[in-house]
């Protein structure tokens, strides 16, 4: 039945593709064809029976650009091969407002991914667009080598975000480059090369940070030196189930049985992103954080997707676990889509970097800080931790009660509106429903709903809108999910 339903998909993808100058020919030729009543009635009964979107109060103008096929075609002309798609038909999306997208001929999505937890505030939140508009006539750019009050504000409002003594801001352009940043002033704190992260893991994509990424898809066969894998404390699919410290006891077993006994540091996520929002086992951050110490480390709390109030009842998700950092890593949501990152340590950690240069061209250039203040004062204003916190808790609770329907779907996991669906074909063995997974990403896109992908085998639901996103949006997505599960 599945194979039979994407076949059909495909099908009717292709049939998409031909050209309007042969079936403009053809169409003289052929007796029209009339649509009976039974028909027409089946087909409105079908069309009554789908999802509606709520109503939204904006429309975009007409747009005159170029169309998907024509993009499709520079892209697989000028950028990386490497680039890909979501979609059997990829979307050409033209503009954003709040939670929604639209592609090329106005039709609006619901956006359930918000550009890989990137877009907290909504897409073009009027707050952040006037900050980044302001700054840009005021100046766009000249060099932290001059004074300018916009990533002054900006740091100290970010410091007043963060517990205990991290107070200490470096701007960043990306979490990639955060975390690099993070774990050289690791090394050069302690002295130490060694640096422990979690399998299942993603950090980044250069040269240190791929290393402390653990999953073979997004390693290159390059040198990646200093770095160890501890079990990751997986609820659904680890060892040891929901005891932390049980998976912790093997950060202390690499200390001594993997390295010399002292340690740079450690990185984590709170709730693995791209490794399909896994939630580490309750209890875990406290134990591994005293084996690290003990080992003269620092603990690293990678925000770059969790952080800035996505998961509702926390700013920082690592505060779910009661710790407190000794190094910050965040990005994406803190620029609401502006490219902008930042590591945020202690004041005496941060002396390291006083001993060589250290300069970062576009870090804290003034019109990402700009929107960097803009976020933090509309997370504030708009209640949007309140709202991830309480839309997020409805959309879970929805979402599991499918769980009840549908034998395909194996956990429902995460906080606020950091949410993971995982899909199965058995439950007992666990065992991945890959191809499913992007039959029913491929059938809510048809509805209206966008949603995100990951886990290693590429089975799990992301489901990170932006923060306004309303119960009756939530509602939407669940029912789009309801009725593609209903269908196969």
């Amino acid at each position: 039945m599945m194979q039979r339903g994407i076949a059909r998909t495909t099908r009717r993808a292709l049939s998409g593709s031909c050209s309007s100058s042969s079936s403009s020919s053809s169409r003289h030729h052929q007796r029209p064809r009339f649509v009976s009543s039974s028909e027409a009635a089946q087909k409105v009964e079908r069309e009554s029976d789908l999802p509606r979107m709520p109503p939204f109060d904006y429309s975009p103008p007409p747009y005159s650009g170029p169309s998907a096929a024509e993009i499709l075609a520079k892209r697989q002309q000028y950028l990386s091969p490497s680039m890909h798609c979501f979609y059997q038909k990829p979307l050409n999306v033209v503009e954003g407002k709040m939670q929604y997208l639209f592609d090329d001929t106005g039709r609006r999505y619901l956006d359930g991914f918000g550009g890989i937890a990137t877009v907290s505030c909504g897409h073009c939140h009027p707050d952040v667009v006037a900050a980044i508009v302001d700054q840009t006539r005021r100046i766009q750019h000249s060099t932290i080598l001059y004074l300018n009050p916009a990533i002054a504000n900006f740091a100290e409002a970010l410091a007043s975000k963060l517990p205990g003594d991290l107070n200490v801001v470096f701007f960043t352009n990306s979490g990639t480059e955060a975390n690099e940043l993070a774990m050289m002033i690791a090394r050069l704190y302690t002295g130490s090369h060694d640096i422990i992260s979690l399998r299942n893991a993603y950090h980044g994509n250069a040269a240190g940070t791929m290393g402390a990424t653990a999953s073979s898809s997004w390693k290159f066969n390059v040198i990646q030196s200093g770095i160890h894998h501890a079990l990751n404390p997986d609820p659904y699919r680890g060892v040891f189930g929901s005891d932390g410290e049980k998976y912790a006891k093997d950060v202390q077993d690499l200390i001594n049985f993997g390295t010399c006994g002292n340690v740079a540091g450690f990185m984590s996520e709170s709730i693995q992103g791209v490794g399909g929002i896994i939630e580490l086992a309750p209890g875990y951050l406290p134990a591994a954080y005293s084996s690290i110490r003990k080992a003269g480390g620092l603990c690293i709390a990678d925000e770059v997707q969790a952080g800035f109030a996505r998961t509702g009842s926390h700013f920082w998700s690592f505060e779910s676990q009661g710790v407190v950092p000794d190094i910050v890593t965040m990005a994406k949501a803190i620029g609401n889509g502006i490219p902008l990152g930042a590591v945020v340590t202690t004041p005496k950690i941060a002396e390291v970097l006083t001993r060589r240069n250290y300069f970062n061209t576009f870090g804290g250039n003034p019109v990402c800080t700009a929107a960097g203040l803009a976020v933090l004062n509309v997370i504030e204003k708009d209640k949007l931790q309140e709202n991830a916190h309480v839309v997020g808790s409805h959309l879970k609770n929805r979402l599991t009660s499918l769980m009840d329907k549908y034998e395909i779907i194996g956990d429902v996991r995460g906080q606020g509106l950091m949410l993971g669906v995982e899909l199965v074909s058995d439950r007992k063995l666990k065992t991945p429903a890959s191809a499913e997974t992007l039959h029913v990403m491929d059938q809510m896109k048809e509805m209206g709903v966008l949603i995100g992908k990951g886990g290693y085998y590429g089975n799990v639901f992301r489901i990170t809108p932006p923060l306004c996103i309303t119960k009756e949006d939530a509602d939407f997505l669940v029912d789009a999910m309801d009725h593609t599960l209903s269908k196969m």
